[in-house]
């Protein structure tokens, strides 16, 4: 069985992000970028399953710049068998990538495809889902256990109420939460391995996608900074101002 999984090139989480002074974007020269915390996740669990004999082939994509092939190295070093990077310099939406994926999922077949639920950039929640509209797979999201059969897949995904499990048919699409598992710390050995692996490079075009921005950004601003806070003589003095001064918005 293959397991496609789709990975992100991010700001590391690590790092501050400042807005552009024309508003137009976050600023990314020079910044520090590595694989969103949820596709290294992904990947991570895509091995965990190989590495039971359950899964034949780990396939990692990207899709954007020239610079994702580091990050599909990355992956690589985790222990993907193989990558694709499609390539282009468009901004690439959430639409624009179910469809690349969907087109690569006719291409290749899988089994199962396991992604992070969001990416840290721009927090949109929207990939996976599309992707199994688009495909017409059943879907797990925001699994914290994954337990793969020959035909099946269980997710048990977390909900408001506590947890929830879904038995789903193979092929399937899931996406992965925090707590599924703890990635695994890559080796300088798999990383050098990784610079061996086969990595192919293609275009939407060759996919026949049309990934034209279909939503329009007008201004990124930071959040307002918040306010100082004050300090009150007693408990008494505290409740006067809770019960008289405290707004509550709704």
């Amino acid at each position: 069985m293959k397991v496609l999984v789709p990975v992100k090139r991010v700001v590391d989480y690590n790092v501050k992000v400042r807005v552009k002074s024309d508003g137009s974007g976050v600023d990314i020269a020079n910044v520090k970028m590595s694989m969103n915390p949820f596709d290294e996740i992904a990947i991570e669990e895509a091995v965990r399953l190989k590495e039971k004999g359950i899964v034949t082939e780990v396939i990692a994509v990207s899709c954007g710049v020239t610079q994702c092939q580091e990050t599909l190295r990355t992956a690589m070093a985790i222990g993907a068998d193989r990558a694709i990077l499609i390539e282009t310099d468009a901004e690439l939406q959430p639409l624009a990538v179910a469809k690349l994926l969907k087109a690569l999922v006719d291409k290749e077949q899988p089994g199962l495809v396991i992604l992070g639920k969001q990416a840290i950039d721009d927090d949109c929640n929207q990939t996976g889902q599309m992707l199994a509209a688009l495909t017409g797979m059943p879907q797990g999201t925001f699994a914290s256990k994954v337990e793969l059969t020959a035909d099946s897949v269980a997710v048990t995904r977390e909900v408001d109420g506590g947890l929830e499990t879904v038995k789903l048919s193979l092929p399937a699409v899931i996406t992965t939460d925090l707590r599924l598992n703890e990635p695994r710390y890559v080796t300088l050995p798999n990383i050098m391995k990784a610079k061996k692996k086969q990595m192919d490079v293609i275009k939407p075009a060759d996919l026949g996608v049309d990934v034209a921005p279909r939503i329009k950004t007008l201004k990124v601003e930071e959040p307002p900074k918040r306010s100082a806070g004050i300090k009150v003589a007693d408990v008494a003095a505290l409740v006067d101002k809770l019960k008289n001064e405290a707004k509550v918005i709704g």
